[in-house]
This record gives structure tokens, C-alpha cells and sequence, in this order.
């Protein structure tokens, strides 16, 4: 994940690695440990992934 510091005060831009294939993509928008490190903590909130398959059927694991 990149992390951006901005000119306004605790404001970040926040722009997760995506991950792509002929199947489509997958990213992790949110990942409590990798951004606590960044000094971010919403501590109730662990993780969340984005994925989209171009083709209905698509497996993924």
C-alpha cells in the first residue's frame, strides 16, 4: 500500500497495490497491521479486499 501524507493536517491518500490478471484483479484496501505501522489505527476495523473476475466461474484461491 502506498501512504501520501497531505497539506491538510491527519489527511492521508491511502492507494492500495492491485493485483491483475487475464481473470481480473484483486487488492486489499485495508489491512489494520499495514497501516498501523503508518501510524493509522481504526482498531476495530482488521481488513478489506476489493476483487472483480471479467468472467462468471472464475475461481480464485
Amino acid at each position: 500500500m502506498q501512504i501520501e501524507t497531505t497539506f491538510l493536517s491527519d489527511v492521508l491518500i491511502l492507494t492500495p497495490a492491485r493485483f491483475g490478471d487475464e481473470r481480473g484483479f484483486f487488492s486489499e484496501s485495508w489491512n489494520r497491521r499495514t497501516l498501523s505501522e503508518a501510524g493509522v489505527n481504526l482498531p476495530d476495523f482488521v481488513q478489506d479486499n476489493h476483487s472483480l473476475s471479467r468472467r462468471a466461474g472464475t475461481v480464485r484461491g
